[in-house]
Formats: C-alpha cells, structure tokens, sequence
C-alpha cells in the first residue's frame, strides 16, 4: 500500500477564506508544509460560484478585503469578478495557488489520537484518496455549493416560462424584452433586480413575502479617494478600513440599544429616494427590528431608482401558485413573469460535508461548542472559519487565521502533539447564530452551540474581538497542551 501524503497543516476550500489562511501561514509560518484542497475546478469559492446578473459583495470592500493586501480604488461594493481577481491575485502573490489542489471533494477527517494525526479521504475523478495532517483547517464556509434553498411552490409543473435559482444561474438565459419576476427580498433579490432591469428586460418585479432594510450607500468612498492622495495606497486602505469599522459597529450598537430610532432614520432615506406617495410602509418597513436579519446595502440607491423610473416595481404579498403565465398572489393579484428567479435564500451546510470523526467516533457538531467561534470542543487539532454575519466575513476570517497561526507556533516550539478545547459543562448553550434570516433558522439546529461566557461566546463585534483574540493567553485552562 502507498503511504499517505502528509503536510503540516490541511486548508479545505479555497474560496476567500481558504486563500486568506493560505497566505497568512505563508508569510507568517513559512517553513510550514500546506495544501488546499478545493471541490471545484477553480479558486475563488463563492465569486467563481455566483454568475448572476450584477452579483456584487453587500460589505464595503475596504473591509472585506484582507488585513494584509490592500483593496486597491475607492469602489465600495465591488462586482464578483473584480473581488474573484483579487481572491485570484492574492493566492499568486504568496504562491498560494501552487498549493491548491482541484477536484477533491472532501468527504470524511478522522483524527488518531496514537499518531496525533488526521486522515482526510476526498473523491477525486471517482476514485478515493487519502492525505494525512497534524492540524485540519475547514475554510468552506457553511452553505451548500450543490443546492440553493427553493422553497415548495403549488403549481410549478404549469409554468410555461423559465424557474432560476441565483446560485446557478444559466449561461445562455436571455432576459431581453422579458418580464421578470424575483422572488425574495435578501441581499441577492436587491442586486439581480437593478441590474435586470438595466440591462434590456421589459419589467422586473421584486416579489416580497415581508420586507428588508435596505439602506443606499455611496458606491465609491469618496474619503478614501482623499486619503490616497495625501498618504498613498496602503495607508489609505488602513485608515479608510477602520473607518468603516468604527461606522459599523457603531450602527450595529445602535440598531441593538435604540432600534426605533435606527428605523426611523432608515425610512426616512426610502422615503427621499422613491416616488411621492410611494407605499414605503408596505414594501420597505419589516416587522423586525433592525439586525435582526442582516441589512442590506445598495450602492448609490440603484433599487430605488429602477422603482423610480418604473423599469422594476415591489409587490409585498404571498403566492398562492403558479400559473401557465406568472404567479398567483393570495391577493387575488396576478404577475405575468417569462422568468421567474428564486432568490429564495441558502442551505446552510456544516464543514461543507466533511464528516469528521475522533478517535473511531463521529462527531455531531451540535454537540459540541465553540471556542472561541474557531475551534470545537473535544475535537483536537482543528479549526474553522466563518465570518461575521454583521459585518464584512473577512474581518473575522483575518482575526482567527492570526490566531490559529499564533496555535501552530505554540505547538510548534514546544513540541506539543495536540491541542483540543475542553468543554465546562457548567457553561450554558445557547445558538451559534443568533439571526432571525430564514436560511439560518432552518439549520440552525445542526450547527456547534455557543456558550453564554468567554471564551465560548460568540460576540459578533469586530473591535472586542480584535482586542481579545490578539492578546489572549494560549494558556488559560481551557485548551489542553499534550
């Protein structure tokens, strides 16, 4: 039998994440042996998946960028490709790229505690393969590359037009002169519906079940146009990043502690940017209250303009079904559609599949709890990568690639085998996720527990993180050394 290939350390996926962890242990653990496994044929994760019309990022790219790689220009929410170059360009400047290796799907990570190492077992063209590692690093991300959510529909078999999901969307879909209905009212219906409706179809009709915060921010920043000119590039990306930080959090704050008012002035906005009279309160005023679901951002109001100059229109009702046409609202109203797009949301998936296993016994990750929000307890040697879900996913993407760096180096001159968080059963549980959004309620049975004190709790809040993480003990009792 063939020995195994081993490296030091095993990245899984090489989307944004993956490529970000890559780089952070080639600069700043060089000597260290890595690969990057990718089910795809390509880099780039979620920006090489999404092909959409106007996909774009919905954070300012001045933070969803890397710590250590300046997003480069003053474009605030970027097109997929522009950020698929950057995650692209990245990977090539730290030799990333020469480390990734295509078409493994990653299907089972089993750690043994005798050797203190994993065995991860991937499909590739069909056939298995197996390569060990002393520390398993799952950069997936936590939806399904396979299946968008689409909810049932009555009547779907008599539509005589065309059902799109965003996440896979056709090549040769021609929309010219068509009308469109899209279903949903997320951050990906508030992209796809300007950009149809700019680009040659006859009507666009944004299909609501109960309305979203929708906030217009400029689509360049203007102050970091200013800043390059007086410090330069890179400076300017520092300062221009904690800027948006700082306004962030401290939206966020106030969204939580005075929501009344964070609704009043988001209304206010709406209601300067659409038609005298406009029904703002049906389609643009949910029941929730702010960040409870994600806000979603739209750069220089371009939703609001299509709504404006009547190429796209929102309808706030619920289907009753399909019909030969369009769709039937509980209303009683009918939209004609030749295209209807299901912007209907993600699955959620944990570890993108991977099965992982201790010891011979398989781990149900919602058993176990996290610490951190990196690493699970009793599951030596690993962590995971998952994002704010307030603020731009790099921000925490870069804040625990530096810590699973500052791990490897304690491991590493100490000698030490294994690490592993070890859980406090007097902690109490408490959601890993904590929004309301519909694809994070449907899963969020599935996913690890948070704990209700440090540093088992998941405090979504850049700042307080940045401080704790860069500066906490490695020793403190709850990760066990052996």
């Amino acid at each position: 039998m063939t020995k195994a290939e081993h490296v030091d350390v095993l990245i899984i996926g090489a989307g944004l994440s993956g490529i970000g962890a890559a780089a952070h242990l080639a600069k700043d653990l060089p000597s260290t042996s890595y690969a990057v496994l990718e089910r795809r044929a390509v880099s780039g994760g979620t920006w090489d998946l999404f092909r959409y019309p106007g996909v774009r990022s919905d954070s300012d790219m001045h933070t969803l960028g890397y710590r250590f790689r300046p997003w480069r220009g003053t474009v605030a929410l970027a097109d997929g490709q522009s950020i698929l170059d950057y995650v692209r360009d990245t990977a090539h400047e730290y030799g990333v790229d020469e480390h990734v290796r295509y078409g493994h799907h990653v299907t089972s990570a089993a750690w043994d505690s005798t050797t203190a190492q994993w065995t991860v077992t991937s499909r590739v063209d069909g056939e298995t393969r197996t390569i060990t590692a002393d520390f398993l690093w799952s950069c997936s991300g936590y939806y399904d590359y396979d299946e968008g959510y689409t909810p049932e529909i009555a009547g779907r078999d008599r539509f005589r037009g065309q059902v799109v999901h965003p996440q896979h969307w056709p090549e040769d879909l021609d929309h010219t002169g068509k009308r469109l209905v899209v279903i949903g009212s997320g951050a990906t219906a508030v992209t796809l519906v300007p950009a149809l409706a700019a680009s040659g179809a006859s009507h666009v009709t944004m299909l609501q079940r109960s309305p979203t915060y929708v906030i217009s921010v400029p689509g360049n920043d203007a102050v970091k146009g200013r800043l390059t000119r007086l410090v330069g590039e890179e400076r300017s990306y520092s300062l221009t990043r904690w800027k948006n930080i700082v306004l962030q959090s401290a939206l966020y704050r106030v969204s939580r502690a005075r929501p009344d008012l964070v609704r009043k002035v988001v209304r206010k906005t709406n209601v300067a940017q659409l038609p005298v009279g406009y029904e703002v309160d049906t389609h643009f005023n949910p029941s929730y209250d702010p960040w409870d679901q994600r806000m979603c951002l739209v750069p220089d109001g371009d939703l609001f303009a299509a709504i404006k100059d009547g190429s796209a229109s929102v309808v706030t009702d619920r289907i009753a079904t399909f019909t030969e046409t369009g769709l039937e609202l509980v209303s009683g109203e009918h939209l004609d559609a030749e295209v209807v797009v299901t912007a209907t949301g993600l699955n959620l998936q944990v570890f993108g599949g991977t099965e992982l296993s201790v010891d011979g016994e398989q781990v149900k990750p919602h058993e176990t709890m996290a610490y951190r929000a990196m690493m699970l307890s009793g599951v030596p040697n690993f962590a995971f990568t998952i994002g704010y879900t307030n603020a731009s996913w790099t921000l925490k993407a870069d804040l625990v690639a530096e810590y699973v760096v500052r791990v490897l180096k304690r491991l590493r001159s100490t000698g030490t085998r294994s690490v592993v968080p070890v859980r406090d059963e007097s902690v109490a549980e408490e959601p890993l996720m904590d929004l309301d959004s519909g694809y994070v309620q449907r899963m969020v049975h599935t996913l690890p527990r948070q704990g209700t004190v440090a540093p088992w709790a998941l405090k979504q809040n850049y700042l307080y993180d940045a401080a704790r993480l860069r500066t906490a003990r490695l020793d403190d009792g709850v990760l066990r050394w052996s």
